[in-house]
């Protein structure tokens, strides 16, 4: 930190606490004693309970919670590997090319993903490629939207990385595909599991666009969250939050944990 003085420091830590507790903090614990609550008439809960986390224990909420974690690895590779790929393409581009590349993948960011969702259902509700009713659209509706998080991630480190690795092994006569795997890939390990962690936390947390698309047979947490709520059943849908919020952050300890060793490598 740049502030020399210890009270300036005790101020900023004071400031940064007070903006912090109530708009990141706050609303997580509220949700995390909603979860255990019984009712909630004053201003605290009243009736502690774990009623509704015996309640996904046993119905089929780790259904949907192992579908979103299928859906999200699911996209999360493909969007891992198509923006992978478009960035080492674009870094070969000239600009004018390249600026039409990046504009191609922001548009779904750019958009609503309620707009996703319902071009991929009229895209996709025809042969020769009907898809409308399948789980594979559901990945392919994430797949989208979190690519364009991939591939920015992936050419912000390409920008970054030192061209004189790829050049002294094509002097030492490597060949280009041997400079790619045993260079350029194990140099871009820590971006490509940082991308890869962001691309599934934003997968497990899409709504709207899978709102539009999941067959009865493949519902995703968050839409069982959202059918919770909208029936009144707030206390269930707080403890099926939870559960999705812990899920995403035990995934994202581990990809973190990678992508220390892949960095210290």
């Amino acid at each position: 930190m740049l502030v020399h003085s210890a009270a300036a420091r005790r101020l900023i830590w004071a400031a940064f606490a007070l903006l912090f507790v109530p708009v990141f903090a706050l609303p997580l614990l509220v949700l995390a004693t909603a979860s255990v609550a019984g009712g909630w008439s004053g201003a605290l809960p009243s009736g502690l309970t774990l009623t509704h986390y015996q309640d996904i224990a046993q119905g089929d909420a780790l259904t949907a919670l192992l579908t979103s974690v299928l859906t999200a690895l699911a996209a999360s590779a493909l969007a891992l590997t198509v923006g992978t790929w478009a960035a080492l393409a674009a870094e070969r581009l000239g600009r004018r090319a390249r600026r039409i590349l990046d504009a191609l993948f922001l548009l779904p960011v750019a958009v609503p993903s309620v707009v996703v969702g319902l071009a991929l259902l009229v895209a996709f509700s025809r042969p020769p490629f009907l898809l409308n009713g399948t789980p594979q659209i559901v990945v392919l509706a994430h797949t989208v939207l979190v690519t364009a998080f991939a591939y920015q991630s992936v050419t912000a480190a390409l920008a970054r990385l030192d061209p004189a690795y790829e050049q002294s092994a094509a002097g030492l006569g490597a060949r280009p595909a041997y400079v790619l795997w045993r260079v350029k890939l194990p140099l871009l390990l820590p971006s490509l599991t940082a991308a890869a962690g962001l691309c599934f936390a934003l997968s497990m947390g899409e709504l709207s666009a899978t709102m539009m698309l999941y067959p009865p047979d493949w519902m995703p947490l968050p839409v069982q969250i959202f059918a919770a709520t909208d029936r009144g059943a707030l206390f269930a849908g707080a403890a099926l939050a939870v559960v999705l919020m812990a899920t995403t952050l035990l995934v994202l300890l581990g990809v973190s944990r990678l992508r220390t060793r892949a960095t210290y490598r």
